[in-house]
């Protein structure tokens, strides 16, 4: 049975230096109508719907969803033209383990995602990884992020014609929420520990395995049970 893999973006494919905070502030000040410096506001396993309504209520709005779908198209808007700013990068094995597994039938490799799909679409193509993954789930508006989880489970079985086998499916992330997603769909987290949450951190959490980074292709292919490549 094909194996499904369901990856976060922000710390498990790529790392944008935070760059994204400025469209964040750009679309607070379209909302509230002042500057708001959210350069230090923490945002890892946020959705973005979650830090539209930390932002607005922080500023002392209601954070209505009319108010939070607003902030979300102005971030849109904005975040390709600010992704520049810093030197972000695809992090380390990224890319050869997507690529290696781009072409293999016995693998279906979507986006779970707290991004909205546009944030994500440009994310991808700034760092030149929208030609290896674009399909899944992602933020729709305000909601826990395991509703995420479940569509992204459901896009799989629309994508397989059938359900997946939750024993095959694994999400990659980088924080407790991503391993909370996979917990709440009953599927395994394989973390990887890029950013203020270790490897001891993200097992205690519940991580079926953690890694400081991705493994070569032939290990992850071991790591997730899936034979070599035939040449």
């Amino acid at each position: 049975m094909t194996v499904v893999l369901l990856w976060d973006i922000d710390g498990t494919l790529l790392s944008t230096a935070r760059a994204g905070v400025f469209a964040l502030e750009h679309a607070a000040r379209v909302v509230t109508g002042a500057p708001v410096d959210l350069q230090a506001v923490p945002t890892a396993g946020m959705t973005d719907a979650q830090i539209a309504e930390q932002v607005l209520r922080n500023a002392g709005h209601t954070a209505s969803e009319h108010e939070v779908q607003v902030f979300l198209d102005a971030y849109a808007a904005a975040l390709p033209g600010v992704l520049g700013r810093r030197t972000g990068r695809v992090l380390p094995g990224v890319r050869e383990v997507l690529d290696d597994l781009a072409d293999d039938p016995g693998v279906l490799s979507l986006l779970l995602t707290g991004n909205i799909a546009a944030g994500a679409a440009a994310k991808l193509a700034h760092y030149r990884l929208d030609d290896v993954l674009a399909d899944g789930a992602f933020c729709t508006g305000p909601g826990p992020r395991s509703a995420i989880a479940e569509r992204a489970m459901q896009r799989a079985a629309l994508r397989l014609g059938g359900a997946p086998d939750p024993a095959r499916c694994f999400v990659l992330g980088d924080t407790p929420a991503d391993v909370a997603c996979a917990t709440a769909v009953g599927v395994r987290t394989i973390a990887i520990a890029s950013g203020s949450h270790t490897r001891a951190d993200l097992l205690a959490a519940g991580a079926w395995h953690a890694v400081d980074q991705l493994p070569d292709p032939a290990r992850f292919r071991a790591l997730i049970g899936v034979p070599a490549a035939v040449a």
